[in-house]
């Protein structure tokens, strides 16, 4: 398992949700492993057990399929710490866009940001991933990011930023109304992948709470935050994170052990004797990127499980759902369908 952290103050949020529903906190904590006390304690860091743990317990404890967009809606600008005070000073959306992809590290590694422009239609598709496998609360993960996000663009602009539309890929749930009534904008379920889209024609109008020295200042202060980041990260096994990040950037054409070391700039058995050092190993790390970007195929319901075994380069499609019931307990087809998920009773 990566050495995956995240700030406390996102555990706190999720708190603060559960209690407003009614949950029952100290269950919640105790099932994720985590402690009042930790909460209260600002250098502490979760890991990804906690944050899915937490996750979990919290959508059982409030019955609340749309936790995630709940969460979402507390994920305020002022939630993200020096990045989100940073791109409120940004002279326009694409400044604070492009801020907030070379930064998102600050507030988390859990999922990557990347910008996708389609010029014919007029619009940037801000493509959202979740680096690591969250099980049955990826969901509500994803509903969070994207809210948060487009609660930022809100923040820059008062009134004056309206996304195009928000996509998820998974079916349309019960509460899809919900949803385009916080986002402000259509919502569509069962697509590719995870996005919010801007009008293109938006991204260099002057913001009115531009302040340059103030976004110079800022930034300046995100460097060296990330620089001390980074240092910690390096002493607690940023290696995984850096072969997650790898492979999934390369996800079109998953690099084998070989060539993933040589992109590193080292040999094999360096890395493998690294990995095996912080717990885990290419094998296992590949495999829950297989994993994740399977259920990610068969939501979608666009590929054949022939195609899909194909694009994660397996050569026989047996082992490919030999490896699937390992993860999921069921074979692919279980989970196919030509809109995704169904409903939240699926196995997937």
């Amino acid at each position: 398992m990566s050495r995956f952290t995240l700030p406390v103050q996102y555990l706190r949020l999720v708190v603060e949700q559960i209690a407003v529903m009614g949950g029952d906190v100290e269950d919640c904590l105790r099932q994720a492993g985590l402690h009042s006390a930790q909460l209260a304690d600002s250098a502490f860091m979760a890991d990804l057990t906690h944050l899915r743990a937490l996750l979990e317990a919290a959508l059982q404890a409030t019955g609340e399929p749309a936790f995630g967009l709940l969460l979402g809606e507390r994920l305020r600008v002022g939630s993200h710490g020096i990045l989100g005070y940073a791109a409120l000073q940004s002279e326009s959306l694409r400044q604070a866009i492009g801020l907030v992809e070379q930064y998102l590290a600050l507030p988390t590694s859990l999922v990557t940001l990347q910008q996708l422009a389609e010029p014919a239609a007029g619009c940037l598709h801000l493509q959202v991933r979740s680096v690591y496998a969250l099980g049955r609360s990826e969901h509500s993960l994803l509903e969070a990011v994207l809210l948060a996000i487009s609660n930022l663009f809100v923040a820059l602009s008062p009134g004056g930023v309206r996304l195009r539309q928000v996509s998820f890929p998974f079916a349309e749930p019960a509460y899809a109304a919900l949803a385009s009534e916080l986002f402000g904008c259509p919502v569509r379920y069962a697509q590719p992948w995870a996005a919010v889209t801007l009008d293109a024609a938006l991204l260099d109008q002057p913001l009115q709470l531009a302040d340059p020295q103030a976004f110079r200042e800022a930034e300046q202060l995100c460097q060296r935050e990330l620089l001390r980041l980074d240092t910690a990260r390096q002493a607690q096994g940023s290696l995984t994170t850096r072969v997650q990040r790898l492979l999934l950037e390369r996800q079109q054409a998953l690099p084998g052990l070989q060539a993933t070391a040589r992109l590193l700039h080292m040999t094999p058995r360096t890395l493998h004797r690294h990995l095996q050092a912080e717990g885990t190993s290419f094998q296992q790390l590949l495999d829950q990127l297989r994993h994740r970007l399977a259920l990610e195929h068969l939501r979608a319901g666009r590929l054949s499980i022939q195609a899909i075994a194909c694009s994660l380069g397996y050569r026989d499609v047996a082992n490919f759902r030999r490896a699937f019931k390992r993860w999921q307990g069921v074979p692919p087809s279980a989970c196919q369908t030509p809109a995704g998920y169904q409903n939240d009773a699926r196995p997937c």
